[in-house]
C-alpha cells in the first residue's frame, strides 16, 4: 500500500527529483533492515555459563523399527551404547529423540519401567549426570480428578490420558516429565474433541499411540540436578511455533532442548527445513540450543542462530559440545510476536476506514 501509494504521487509529480526521492525511500526500506541485521549478527557475542552437552541420533527406521522391529529396550541400548562413546565426568547432559523411549510407560509407576532402570544404572557411573529424552506415557487418572475431553476409558479400571512425553532423569529421585502440547492435526488429535471425539479412529496412525492425545497447559522448565541447567523441552511441532517456545524463556529456562523424530519426512526438503526453524528460535531469544533428531538433522545452534555438528539423513551419530546458558531474555521472549499483532491492529484499523469511507461515498452519491 506504502509503495503503492508512493508510485501514484510520483506520476502525477513529473520532475526528477520526486523520482530520485522515490528511489532512494524504496532502496532504503530494503537495503536498512538488512545492514542492521548484518551488524547486529557480526557484533553479537553468545553469553552465559557454560555447560557440556551430548546430543544423541540413534537412527532407528520409524516406519519398520521404532514401534515394531526393535524392542523398546533394544531402542535403549543402541542409544545409550552411542552416548557412551562422549560421556566422561565433565559431561551434564544427555540427549535422545522423541520417543527414544517407545513402550508405553506409565507416569504413576515410572520407577516400575525397564527403560527408566536401564537409565538410572547409566547414570550410576555419572552422578553429575543428567538424560533427556522423549517417549510415549499414559497416566491414570486417580479417583476424584478431573478427567480431560481427552482420557480414554482402561477397561473397568477408570481413565487415563496418553501423552508423548519428554522426560528428565538424573541420580535423585525425582523425574520430571512434559507432555507435548502443540500436537501434529490429524494424528495426535482431532479438532474439538467434544464434538468429533467418535471420528479419533480415523486418525492417522504413524506408530506409537495414536488418536487425541493428552496435554498441559504450561510450560514447562525441567532442571538439571544442580538446578544450572534450566532447559526448555520442546517436542517436535512444537519448534515451529515462536511465541509458544517463548513461554519456556518466561518461565526461566535458559537453553532449547528440541527432540523430535523426523524419520517420517524420508529423505526430502522437509526434516532439513524443520531444523531451519530452530535457527528462528535461537535468533529471537538468544538462546542455544541442542537438538536431537532420530534421524535428519541433530546439532547445535548458538545464540546467532548458527547451525553447528549438523549430523547427516539416516546415520547413527553422537555429537558433543559445550554451549552458554543465557539467562538473560530478549525482547522478545518477553512480549512475543508484536509485530506480527501490531500488524493485524493496522489491517483491522485500515479494513475499517476503507469500510466506512466506502459508504460514506455511497451515501454522498445517492444523496446527490
Amino acid at each position: 500500500i506504502i509503495f503503492k501509494t508512493i508510485k501514484l504521487f510520483i506520476k502525477k509529480e513529473k520532475t526528477i527529483r520526486y523520482r530520485v526521492l522515490y528511489a532512494a525511500f524504496c532502496g532504503n526500506i530494503i537495503l536498512l533492515p538488512v545492514i542492521i541485521s548484518l551488524f547486529i549478527y557480526y557484533t553479537h557475542e553468545d553469553k552465559g555459563r557454560p555447560a557440556n552437552i551430548i546430543v544423541v541420533q540413534p537412527n532407528i527406521d520409524p516406519y519398520n523399527e521404532k514401534f515394531g522391529g526393535m524392542t523398546s529396550e533394544q531402542q535403549l541400548a543402541k542409544l545409550l551404547n552411542l552416548a557412551k562413546q562422549k560421556t566422561d565426568k565433565n559431561t551434564n547432559l544427555i540427549i535422545g529423540p522423541e520417543t527414544a523411549i517407545p513402550e508405553g510407560v506409565w507416569e504413576n509407576d515410572l520407577y516400575d519401567s525397564r527403560s527408566v532402570d536401564s537409565l538410572k544404572n547409566y547414570l550410576k557411573k555419572y552422578p553429575q549426570l543428567n538424560i533427556l529424552m522423549g517417549l510415549s506415557s499414559y497416566k491414570m487418572y486417580l479417583k476424584g480428578e478431573q478427567i480431560s475431553l481427552t482420557a480414554r476409558l482402561y477397561a473397568d479400571q477408570g481413565w487415563y490420558d496418553a501423552y508423548n512425553s519428554a522426560m528428565m532423569i538424573d541420580t535423585s529421585k525425582k523425574i520430571q516429565i512434559y507432555h507435548k502440547s502443540r500436537l501434529v492435526p490429524g494424528v495426535e488429535k482431532m479438532p474439538y474433541p467434544k464434538i468429533f471425539k467418535s471420528l479419533e479412529k480415523f486418525a492417522l496412525d504413524l506408530g506409537g499411540t495414536s488418536g487425541s492425545l493428552g496435554i498441559q497447559d504450561e510450560r514447562s522448565v525441567l532442571y538439571s540436578n544442580d538446578s544450572v541447567i534450566k532447559l526448555a523441552p520442546v517436542i517436535c511441532y512444537e519448534s515451529i511455533y515462536g511465541e509458544f517456545v517463548s513461554e519456556y524463556i518466561q518461565n526461566g529456562a535458559n537453553i532449547i532442548c528440541i527432540i523430535t523424530n523426523d524419520g517420517w519426512w524420508k529423505d526430502t526438503p522437509g526434516y532439513k527445513q524443520h531444523c531451519r526453524y530452530a535457527s528462528l528460535r535461537a535468533i529471537e531469544t538468544r538462546k542455544c540450543i541442542a537438538r536431537s533428531a532420530n534421524t535428519g538433522t541433530s546439532c547445535f545452534i548458538n545464540q546467532r542462530g548458527d547451525i553447528m555438528q549438523a549430523t547427516s539423513w539416516e546415520t547413527d551419530d553422537v555429537i558433543k559440545q559445550t554451549v552458554l546458558l543465557n539467562d538473560e531474555k530478549t525482547f522478545y521472549s518477553k512480549y512475543g510476536d508484536y509485530i506480527a499483532k501490531a500488524a493485524i491492529f493496522m489491517s483491522v484499523l485500515i479494513f475499517i476506514y476503507i469500510f466506512f469511507i466506502s459508504i460514506s461515498r455511497r451515501f454522498r452519491i445517492k444523496a446527490e
